[in-house]
């Protein structure tokens, strides 16, 4: 494995980002931080075998196939970063702890284990920062444009997280905002589904880098939805839960707007 790399992606290799639906009409623009688990052939795996590659360690599974059906109903823009969260996690800042995992969960990645600041450099150079950066472009487009922007970041957890089972079906994450959490949540829970509020994570400063950056700090409407794995693992509940994220985030900046309306005196 050679750690030392001034340039970390073959011209071959896939982009950091991939842009789908770019001139989408919605409203709705939405991110996949953990969308691929590629790993860069100059990475050697980082020293982890294949079925490790294919676990929640390295990617949100099922999540891009889900939000790929939601941006196509919508007609919504989406943003996807297609390298493992193992060569760098797009979720985390740059230079902290979880930026670059040594382990994660149980398991050890040697490939991350005792980097120089240069080859950490690389990672953010060439996968971070341009994923960023695309969103980034997106976003001063749409609002140089005046377009309403409503941020979905889309996320899946797994059942079982260090022996402990997790019986919420999804989880909504806010920090600072969390009015369109709010309305979603309660339109979730109608449907009899356990939906965890800033459960099984939550977003902070310290832990999230998409939502504060791109939302908070643009004033943006937003949230985080995290779906259990085990629901969206194959076609079936990619398409069920496309199908009623499509039909519900609608539904849910409707209300929200209708609630936040000036009432006539």
């Amino acid at each position: 494995m050679n750690k030392t790399l001034n340039k970390l992606l073959a011209t071959d290799e896939p982009a950091a980002a991939t842009l789908r639906n770019e001139f989408g009409s919605s409203p709705f623009f939405i991110l996949v931080d953990h969308a691929g688990n590629s790993v860069p052939r100059a990475l050697d795996r980082l020293g982890v075998s294949e079925a490790d590659c294919e676990r929640h360690i390295a990617w949100d599974i099922g999540a891009a196939a889900v939000a790929h059906l939601v941006a196509d109903t919508l007609d919504a823009t989406l943003v996807q970063q297609n390298y493992s969260r193992l060569v760098i996690d797009c979720n985390r800042a740059p230079g902290s702890a979880a930026s670059i995992p040594e382990v994660s969960e149980l398991t050890r990645i040697p490939g991350n284990i005792g980097l120089s600041e240069s080859q950490r450099t690389v990672r953010e150079r060439e996968i971070f920062w341009p994923y960023h950066d695309r969103i980034a472009a997106e976003l001063d487009r749409r609002l140089s444009e005046g377009r309403r922007t409503v941020l979905v970041a889309l996320h899946s957890f797994t059942p079982v997280y260090l022996g402990v089972a997790r019986a919420w079906q999804a989880g909504l994450l806010y920090n600072r905002d969390p009015r369109f959490a709010k309305v979603l949540m309660t339109l979730l829970r109608r449907e009899e589904l356990l939906v965890g509020d800033n459960q099984p994570y939550s977003v902070s400063d310290a832990t999230d880098y998409s939502i504060p950056v791109h939302g908070e700090r643009r004033g943006l409407l937003h949230v985080e939805v995290e779906i259990r794995q085990d629901l969206i693992a194959d076609e079936m509940g990619q398409k069920s839960w496309a199908t009623r994220l499509a039909r519900l985030l609608p539904l849910a900046h409707q209300e929200l707007m209708a609630s936040e309306r000036p009432q006539a005196p």
